[in-house]
């Protein structure tokens, strides 16, 4: 206690704008409006009622006191700073450290404290202290206090049963457990799935300090989306290793997929689905099925996630390319140029504008769909973007690497950006708040899976790794180099996913009752990315050599220990699946105002009764039906006009079929030779008859000269 209460003397060690503990002056700060304010109570004391909890034997409590008390029973009650401490582990970060800070120090209870602590298999009696805990709008130091898998008590000096494990994390950042919103652990291609399944990908996530997930289903066309998620439900169930919940994708628009939208969302606790604007061999949907989509979801309070692509003009330039003679990476690229991204994303919004619709776009990749998401943000659009790992971290250009394997593990849709400024132009919006979530978009095919599109880019898997990298690479990009505060950090790796999706604030914040999903953060830990240590199953990683600053050193899950001293400590299916209720707060409290406000209405007037013009009905064009001898397919050739036959008759009398020549014939006082026409009345049953006619006048050298006109035949 010392120790910790030593380093804090140091003024020169502490960041300004939090006050030194333990003496008058502290005084929680709170972000707001970009400035710093008081937070009244934030320090003071927080006790729970060990009765309501079941937590030993019933008995009394009196309100914070500096003396030791005791509860009835054999359960015991000491101050934080009298826990038996009777043997430990400390975890340090690696390289010499400027501040010279201890690192991470777990000391374990024993006798019969320990026993009662692990009773049953349940969650570790677990106090962290001297933590500073980063939420997303303050900072501050606190001491945490977690049984049962929640947070009980946030303070100093706090009051906890015998039997606890303590972590002293001496200064050390609290942060809540990160969310990633976007992986793909199951997905399918061509009869085979990804190498990382629930197992291997939460583990992953687990040692980069992620602690939930959202995980795609991806049905089949056509498919029933309610087996699909029973699918995924069920393989998540027996192998998660942290807490999950999913999103199903819409990969066909039908009448029958409403039904099942229904009751995923009011029985299964799924409310986001992911709807297709890419892939015309299935997945596509077009802009009508897209304003359908989206005016049923919205009904449903569902968040709306768009993959967004022209995938129509996607497919042409794949054609183009690949008779081009183009076939490897590279051509994923050209054929999916940056703006048919920001195209769609136009597009969706759009859309999403005209039905006052919320829009989630998925899979931010490039600087110009990005810019179009904040410009439509600060229009007023209920539109919300997510870069992921690999486009925060790397770029496309090397889908020109002349290692074909190292060019196919880029290739993900839409593609990397070939130009190098994107990262650190998607940082710098992250850091601002114009994108407001960062995923990691994790789906993990081997190079072996890779080469299936060996010959042909069109059939290369699409996906990359990110799952454990996702925050490393945030914190090093933004955070480290003075991009984005450690506020905004937590907001855009966990708290603005838990709001969105309706897991707040159960998730996304280190609050009494919060679930205890919480990562004891280094900063200055500078952490390389390899192949060779990271939990992927993959043999490669796309950000292999990088060197980060900031990882985690604990990382505690649903209230235990599972990530320590770089070593996981998980079991498969520890991961609870957490349903979700519609119409989240943070997205829907706009559109909620604005349906009452926009409310279309007619203008009330009197009836028109003046003249209107009569517009005569125009004769529709019939298609002439196909022979029967001709192919259905063929475009028919237009009949030719047989000269021959004429409906005019000379004769006063309907001609012949028979002898169209003969009737022509009947025209008198034609010569040939003669230099005039001789005056001719011609009788038939004509279409204009009715039309009153001048009367005929001989005609002398026509306009145009002397007729040339030798023969009829």
């Amino acid at each position: 206690m010392n120790d910790r209460r030593g380093n804090w003397d140091k003024e020169d060690d502490l960041p300004v704008y939090l006050a030194r503990p333990g003496t008058t002056a502290q005084t929680p700060r709170q972000k707001s409006w970009g400035m710093f304010a008081s937070v009244e109570g934030a320090y003071e004391n927080k006790t729970i009622d060990f009765d309501a909890y079941s937590v030993g034997k019933k008995g009394s409590r009196t309100p914070r006191s500096d003396s030791r008390e005791v509860l009835d029973g054999d359960s015991f009650s000491e101050t934080a700073s009298d826990v038996s401490e009777v043997s430990g582990s400390v975890i340090s970060s690696p390289g010499d450290r400027e501040d010279k800070t201890p690192g991470v120090e777990i000391r374990y209870p024993t006798g019969k404290e320990f026993l009662q602590g692990q009773e049953n298999g349940k969650s570790d009696r677990l106090l962290i202290k001297g933590g500073r805990i980063i939420n997303d709008d303050q900072s501050f130091y606190a001491d945490i206090y977690l049984e049962d898998g929640l947070i009980k008590q946030i303070g100093e000096n706090l009051i906890v049963p015998g039997g606890v494990k303590t972590i002293e994390a001496n200064g050390r950042m609290v942060l809540p457990g990160g969310i990633d919103v976007n992986t793909y652990l199951q997905k399918p291609y061509h009869g085979t799935t990804t190498v990382d399944d629930f197992y291997q990908g939460t583990m992953a996530a687990l040692a980069g300090g992620t602690t939930m997930i959202i995980d795609h289903v991806v049905p089949e066309p056509g498919g029933s989306l309610l087996a699909a998620f029973e699918k995924w439900h069920e393989a998540a169930d027996k192998k998660s290793c942290c807490d999950y919940s999913l999103h199903v994708d819409i990969t066909q628009w039908h009448e029958g997929v409403k039904e099942e939208l229904e009751i995923l969302v009011q029985d299964k606790g799924i409310t986001s689905f992911q709807v297709y604007m890419a892939y015309t061999e299935g997945f596509q949907m077009t802009d009508s099925q897209l304003y359908e989509a989206f005016t049923f979801l919205k009904g449903l309070g569902a968040v709306v996630q768009v993959h967004a692509e022209n995938g129509d003009l996607i497919a042409q330039e794949q054609h183009k390319i690949l008779s081009m003679g183009i076939t490897g990476p590279e051509g994923h690229v050209l054929s999916r140029p940056e703006e048919l991204e920001s195209e769609a994303v136009f597009r969706a919004i759009t859309i999403g504008n005209r039905i006052n619709c919320p829009v989630y776009i998925t899979k931010v990749m490039s600087k110009s769909a990005a810019d179009i998401i904040a410009q439509a943000r600060k229009k007023g659009a209920v539109a919300f973007g997510e870069p992921v790992t690999a486009s925060l971290g790397t770029d496309g250009t090397h889908y020109w690497s002349k290692n074909w394997s190292k060019a196919a593990a880029f290739v993900t849709s839409p593609p990397l950006s070939p130009d190098p400024t994107t990262p650190d132009h998607l940082n710098s919006l992250l850091a601002c708040g114009d994108l407001q979530v960062t995923g990691s978009a994790h789906c993990a095919y081997s190079t072996a899976q890779k080469a299936i599109g060996k010959d042909n880019f069109t059939l290369i898997p699409e996906g990359t790794n990110g799952i454990e990298e996702r925050m490393s690479i945030v914190w090093d990009k933004a955070v480290a180099v003075g991009k984005m505060d450690e506020n905004q950090f937590v907001a855009v790796t966990s708290t603005n996913a838990a709001k969105i999706f309706n897991l707040y604030p159960r998730k996304g914040r280190i609050a009494v009752g919060s679930d205890a999903d919480i990562v004891i953060w280094d900063p200055d830990r500078i952490k390389t990315i390899s192949a060779k240590t990271q939990n992927s199953a993959l043999e490669y990683n796309i950000f292999e050599g990088m060197e980060c600053r900031g990882a985690p050193l604990v990382v505690i899950s649903q209230g235990k220990i599972v990530f320590e001293d770089g070593k996981l400590h998980v079991h498969q299916g520890m991961g609870r699946f957490i349903p979700r209720k519609p119409f989240p707060e943070y997205v829907y409290q706009r559109i909620k105002t604005r349906n009452k406000r926009m409310e279309m209405l007619g203008v009330s007037r009197g009836m028109y009764d003046g003249p209107v013009y009569d517009v005569p009905a125009t004769p529709k064009y019939i298609t002439p039906s196909p022979s029967v001898k001709s192919s259905p397919a063929k475009n028919q050739p237009p009949p030719i006009r047989n000269l021959h036959q004429s409906n005019f008759s000379l004769s006063g009398e309907p001609p012949s079929s028979a002898l169209p020549w003969e009737a022509s014939r009947q025209l008198e006082g034609y010569n040939n030779t003669s230099k005039h026409y001789k005056h001719t009345t011609i009788i038939g049953t004509q279409v204009d008859d009715n039309i009153p006619r001048r009367s005929g006048h001989r005609i002398v050298n026509p306009p145009g000269g002397r007729s040339n006109i030798t023969s009829l035949g």
